[in-house]
């Protein structure tokens, strides 16, 4: 990724790369190692991008956004905090099309299950957000939606630096879709709403 964008110049396409990880903590720039609680054994990066510690694995569909900002789009060049917007709406529509109604937490980057769904996971978070945007308009890192995965290693951290903060993938809440079909659909709304 940073290759990418140490390389890119005016003129590079802006790209949208799906991942799959292995089981890997990643620490943010304002991560604090102490909510770290236990990796057993799962390795730990530190990465550039913002944001605390996040669990990536297998069953998690990973986008990175590889866009410069700078660019003319349809109504306009985005605004880093409109760009974090439109990736949050983004994996709520995808949501939406499974059945699953997601929303936006003030101050707490990320999307979670809306009040109302699922008593027993209402609030939990099912989506993850952690971007590096360069002074230069240009951007790395990206978005990660859970989608069927071993999720007890997030209780071996502070989620987003949260202690007790609940986790879920749509899985438990009974979705039956694959991981491609949940990639393909949110690489879909990413390419509406950031890349017309």
């Amino acid at each position: 990724m940073r290759n990418f964008t140490d390389c890119r110049s005016a003129d590079t396409p802006d790209e949208l790369w799906l991942v799959e990880h292995e089981p890997v903590y990643t620490l943010g720039l304002a991560a604090n190692p102490q909510h770290v609680l236990d990796a057993h054994g799962i390795p730990l990066v530190q990465t550039d991008r913002g944001g605390e510690v996040t669990y990536h694995a297998p069953g998690q569909a990973v986008i990175y956004l590889l866009m410069d900002l700078r660019r003319e789009r349809r109504g306009g060049r985005l605004q880093v905090r409109e760009f974090v917007h439109q990736i949050e709406q983004a994996v709520i529509d995808t949501l939406a099309g499974f059945g699953i109604d997601g929303e936006r937490k003030p101050g707490a980057p990320g999307i979670y299950l809306a009040d109302g769904m699922h008593a027993d996971w209402q609030g939990a978070k099912i989506a993850a957000l952690g971007l590096k945007v360069r002074t230069n308009g240009c951007t790395y890192h990206g978005v990660s939606l859970n989608v069927g995965m071993d999720l007890a290693p997030f209780s071996w951290i502070n989620p987003c630096g949260y202690a007790g903060m609940p986790v879920i993938d749509m899985k438990t809440l009974g979705v039956a879709a694959s991981l491609t079909e949940v990639q393909i659909a949110l690489a879909h709304q990413l390419q509406e709403r950031l890349m017309a």
